[in-house]
């Protein structure tokens, strides 16, 4: 059984039973039917398809917004701009995909060589439930304009986004994409579907090393963004003002629920002080609400275990000697709200330096020089994102070389967009998403030499 608690007061919003086994291999037998003559259509075709998909999405946008916000508690303030990005990459993906799979002529000792990019088949989806629309555009605009039909098993706190998700695609091509309502259990036996010829999966490492043993047992191909520790490095050139608005703006978004959020805020001994004051500042003046209030800034974690593990590390960090400036205190009444918590003084061997914080809690590290805060950036199991401020640009991209990360963000906020490939090393997964590199992840780059 599915179910979604609202996370603002606890109240049991709707359930929705999980497909049994023959209900879910009729849903993928359906979308793999669907590919032969999806895969035939052209790009312009299939743009037409995406552009409605994304008039779809902007037309129930405050329906969306209201149903991420009661089901995950994003607020709604929030949860409009996700849609909007979430139609804007359907977009993107409908202009440009002919554009990124374009022929490529190599040379060889044929008279013709070259490489074509064609659909796998039938690509599987699982999703978290901290940003359900984007994520999902985010798959399946690239993978259907590329000649693939889609089934997304969505996070089972959100099915209400899930269902309505396929809603939107009602006056597309029958079947091209799919909900596929199921337990955590019941996913290996998807994943495993002879129809299904690859798999994305965006969460937690532990889930993304299930995943990819899965897929990889059946030789298909994945790819795994996973959880991230993102640096913000703050050198003591750095336009302070500036960086302390997009740290805060960075760390708090989405109540701290981002793979991609700067959870390490590590600033040169020189204006530690000063960007602490900074920082504090910033932060005391976000509000705690309900998430269907546009006023609030700040809405609920989404589960109960997961507000219990948060404070845990809050605990074990204040322990190990870190001083709590802000927050810290877990509330008492309904809904599982934590407050913002500023965390100073953290050093490598803590608890909230170590593990990923997910949630609204900063954790701040002082540096020597630059060299130390490199050293302390890449200190750590992950390689997301990470960001460097820095009035020196010769000395920002000399550091973007070293930190250990997908993408690395200068002066400025690490985000995912349509047009940049996006994606992780290490424990934060492989492959990428997004842009043309992404949307060559379920492709086959076909060899033909012709003579």
């Amino acid at each position: 059984m599915l179910i979604a608690t609202n996370p603002f007061n606890g109240v049991k919003l709707h359930e929705l039973a999980s497909l049994d086994e023959q209900a879910a291999d009729t849903t993928i037998a359906a979308a793999h039917a669907a590919y032969e003559p999806w895969r035939k259509t052209s790009f312009a075709q299939r743009a037409d398809v995406l552009r409605s998909v994304a008039a779809g999405l902007r037309e129930k946008k405050s329906e969306l917004a209201e149903l991420m916000a009661l089901e995950m508690g994003k607020p709604v303030k929030e949860g409009g701009p996700e849609v909007e990005k979430a139609a804007k990459c359907a977009e993107h993906f409908a202009e440009h995909a002919e554009e990124y799979l374009t022929k490529e002529v190599l040379p060889s000792d044929a008279t013709l060589s070259y490489v074509c990019y064609q659909p796998l088949g039938t690509v599987l989806g699982i999703l978290p439930w901290n940003a359900p629309l984007w994520l999902a555009s985010r798959f399946f605009a690239p993978a259907l304009m590329a000649g693939n039909t889609c089934v997304l098993k969505h996070d089972p706190h959100v099915p209400g986004c899930a269902a309505a998700i396929e809603e939107i695609f009602k006056d597309a091509p029958a079947d091209i994409f799919r909900n596929l309502p199921l337990e955590t259990p019941k996913v290996e036996a998807a994943i495993r579907h002879p129809h299904i010829s690859a798999v994305s999966f965006t969460g937690s490492a532990a889930g993304g090393r299930k995943v990819a043993a899965m897929a990889a047992s059946e030789l298909k191909p994945a790819v795994l963004e996973l959880g991230g520790s993102d640096p913000c490095i703050i050198l003591k050139d750095a336009d302070l003002e500036a960086a302390a608005d997009v740290a805060v703006l960075s760390r708090f978004i989405n109540a701290g629920q981002s793979c991609i959020a700067a959870k390490r805020i590590i600033v040169e001994a020189p204006v530690y002080d000063q960007f602490i004051e900074l920082l504090q500042v910033r932060m005391a003046r976000l509000k705690l609400g309900d998430p269907l209030q546009e006023g609030t800034d700040i809405g609920p974690i989404a589960r109960e275990d997961l507000r219990q593990n948060l404070h845990r590390q809050v605990i074990e960090t204040v322990s190990a000697g870190a001083r709590c400036l802000l927050g810290g205190e877990l509330p008492q009444g309904e809904g599982y709200f934590y407050p913002v918590t500023l965390l100073e003084g953290v050093t490598r061997d803590m608890c909230s330096f170590r593990e990923e914080t997910f949630g609204p809690v900063m954790s701040v590290v002082k540096a020597a020089d630059l060299q130390d805060a490199l050293m302390l950036a890449n200190d750590t199991e992950y390689g997301l994102g990470s960001s460097i401020w820095t009035g020196n640009a010769d000395v920002a991209e000399a550091a973007a070389m070293e930190l250990n990360a997908g993408q690395v963000a200068i002066n400025g906020i690490v985000k995912t967009d349509p047009r940049l490939p996006s994606g992780g090393i290490k424990q934060s997964g492989y492959g990428r998403e997004l842009g043309p590199h992404g949307i060559r992840e379920f492709v086959n780059a076909k060899q033909v030499w012709i003579k």
